[in-house]
This record gives C-alpha cells, structure tokens and sequence, in this order.
C-alpha cells in the first residue's frame, strides 16, 4: 500500500461517522459549515423555549406552572369537607405568592385540620372552665367560700359516687349545683323522664354524659336531664 493510498483510505475513515450525511456536501464531501451552524441554533432556540429562564417572572411563572402551581390563587382547589373551616383567600394568596403547587396548599390545610383545630377547641374548653367557675364563685359568695365548698364537694362525691360520674358533674356549672343539692339532701321528687316513667339507670346517664350535647354543647335541657336524672338516682 503506497503512503497517498494510506492518506485517502484515513481520510475516507476519519470523514464517515464524525459528520450527518445532511451536512456534507453531496459532491465535494465537504462539511457544510453554515448548515452545521444553522441547525445548531436552532436546536438551542428549541432548548431555550423548553426550558424557560427563572430570571424573570414570566420565566419563574412558567415553571412553577409546570410543577402544579395554579394560574392565580383562586385556582387552588382545597377540600375541607370535615366541616372544621373554609379555605381563606388571604391565606391562598400568601401560599400563591411562595410558589405553593396544589398538593402542598392542601397539605397545609390537612396540617391544620389535625394539629391546631384540636388545640384551639382545648382552649376554648379551658375558657369554658374559667367561665364556670367564676359563676361557681359568685354563687357561693367569693373564692374563699367556693374554694370550701368544694372540697366538701370532692369529698362527698368520692364517697358515694363513682369516679367518672363525679367528673361528668365536676365539668359543669348545673352538674356542680346538682352535686351540691345531692350533699345538701335536696334532691327534687321529680322523676326524670316523666311521672309515669322509672328513672333512668346511671349506666343510661353516663351514656347521656359521652353526649356532646352535653360535655361540649352544653344543651340547657339535656345538662339539666342528666342532672336531675342522678340527683333521683343518688
């Protein structure tokens, strides 16, 4: 093999699998620069287009798009069917603005839903209690005689009534005064469920004492049913 067959046998190898046949010259097998070149920016253009720049709003806005984020913060589509609140506008708005996709503004809710509505109906049980006992200590004539009062209280009730009756009593203003009238002997001749009915049994009133119309409600003729219901009990 002579040394100018070696060169165009090289040249010929080097030449096929570096360059597309479409950016070859078809009769001189030249690459054709300015079609290499054309074909380069395009596919840049194209790139550019399909990943936008997070360097402008418009760019930031089409990408968090692109992960979930709705077009506006009306968009946001929360379900809150436990009925605990409703979705707040300010509160999307806010999250809108943060880049909040739609599954993680309704994971903040579900958060909320579990974690902070329990704690704030446990404040408001602790408001409910003060509540009572300032009615407590006015009826018995100031904290001193409240505070006697109800020792006395705790003391009968450990005595003759079970545990959790004496706390469905101790968890309210009528059952504390319906305790008292117990220790006082004063309990109505009234029956509970009308004159010609029995009593109700004290498995049935602690039954009624689970009843949010009670311990949370505090139904006026539901409280004053239980209540009377031990006073002919005990």
């Amino acid at each position: 093999m002579t040394e100018e067959n070696l060169m165009t046998e090289t040249k010929e190898t080097q030449k096929e699998p570096s360059v597309p046949a479409k950016f070859l010259d078809s009769e001189t097998g030249e690459v054709r620069v300015d079609a290499l070149v054309k074909s380069y920016q395009e596919l840049e253009k194209k790139l550019s287009q399909m990943m936008p720049s997070v360097e402008t709003e418009e760019g930031k806005a089409r990408v968090l798009k692109a992960m979930g984020r709705p077009d506006t913060p009306e968009d946001y589509c929360v379900n809150c069917e436990h009925g605990l609140f409703e979705p707040d506008a300010e509160l999307n708005k806010k999250l809108f603005e943060k880049g909040f996709t739609q599954e993680q503004v309704q994971t903040v809710y579900d958060a909320a839903a579990e974690k902070f509505v329990p704690l704030i109906a446990g404040m408001g049980s602790d408001f409910q209690a003060e509540r009572e006992i300032e009615r407590l200590t006015s009826e018995f004539g100031g904290a001193e005689q409240w505070q006697e009062v109800s020792r006395q209280l705790l003391s009968y009730g450990r005595k003759n009534l079970p545990a959790d009756v004496l706390e469905g009593l101790a968890s309210s203003y009528e059952g504390v005064m319906a305790l008292y009238r117990m220790m006082k002997g004063e309990s109505p001749s009234l029956k509970v469920e009308g004159q010609n009915q029995e009593p109700l049994t004290e498995a049935q009133l602690k039954t009624m004492m689970r009843d949010p119309k009670y311990w949370k409600e505090k139904d006026p003729e539901f409280v004053s049913k239980v209540t009377q219901g031990f006073e002919k009990l005990y």
